[in-house]
């Protein structure tokens, strides 16, 4: 935990360690050893709180040490807020937040993409008779880099961290923030097959 680092920084930068980079320490339920990211500006309880990392933030500093922060922008937690509103119903504010879809006529998802851990990259909600999209575990939706108040959130994110003195970051599957807008199929693989089997 963050109270255990804290400890050890002399050790540390009796190593000649010049920086700590921390994976994802944020609330989380932990579907995704913290990739599923439930609030963006606090600490996971199992980890210690904000008062202990800004004491080990400052610590670190005295120490030569620089902190740096892994922060996961491509999708969110289902339980974060953000995607609780965004269910709730399609004229929600926050609905257009993340990659919502209807079916196709066919009554099949939007699309053939497949998640990275295997299966679909569809998850259907009746309530709405919609498809979101999750590049990783259905726990996971993706956020939606095209709509210009995401961004302004999550630039917010990089300004409250950096305000409380990290050094840095480490961007999580940042290439693949914008998915196309017109959420075309992916083409036919190598082998002759479909990424998605609409059979």
């Amino acid at each position: 935990d963050l109270e255990g680092v804290l400890q050890k920084l002399d050790y540390l930068a009796d190593l000649g360690i010049d920086a700590i980079w921390f994976s994802p320490i944020y609330p989380s339920p932990d579907v995704d050893f913290g990739y599923d990211v439930a609030d963006y500006c606090d600490i996971d309880k199992k980890f210690g709180d904000l008062d202990i990392f800004d004491r080990l933030i400052k610590e670190a500093h005295q120490r030569d040490i620089h902190i740096i922060l892994d922060l996961v922008l491509n999708h969110t937690s289902d339980l974060h807020p953000w995607f609780k509103e965004s269910k709730k119903s399609k004229d929600n504010p926050y609905h257009d937040w993340y990659i919502w879809r209807d079916p196709l006529a066919e009554g099949v998802p939007p699309n053939n993409w497949r998640s990275v851990f295997g299966g679909p990259g569809w998850e259907y909600v009746p309530e709405l008779d919609q498809y979101y999209y999750h590049m990783f575990c259905k726990e996971q939706p993706d956020l939606n880099w095209h709509n210009p108040k995401v961004r302004e959130s999550l630039l917010n994110v990089f300004k409250f961290w950096l305000e409380r003195g990290v050094d840095g970051f480490r961007l999580d599957v940042f290439n693949m923030y914008f998915k196309h807008e017109n959420l075309l199929d992916n083409p036919v693989n190598r082998r002759g097959l479909r990424a998605f089997d609409r059979q």
